[in-house]
């Protein structure tokens, strides 16, 4: 698995994932899985989007500089 941040990409209007100052994953998609970093451990989500891009079963106001793994 890759660690990288959760940075949103306003021209694609997506979260996307960079790993270091020049890698990116290119673009999570609706329904991929991933592990987030929050609350002390890591825990197994899915990036989905309704009224705005969320965290299946993750409670946060700020998805921008999340700790993740792919």
């Amino acid at each position: 698995m890759k660690q990288g941040t959760l940075v949103f990409d306003e021209r694609r209007d997506r979260y996307d994932v960079r790993f270091d100052l020049a890698a990116y994953y290119g673009g999570v998609e609706e329904g991929e899985p991933l592990q987030v970093y929050i609350g002390g451990r890591w825990r197994q989500t899915r990036m989905e989007y309704g009224d705005n891009w969320y965290l299946k079963g993750i409670r946060t106001k700020e998805l921008n500089g999340l700790r993740v793994r792919l």
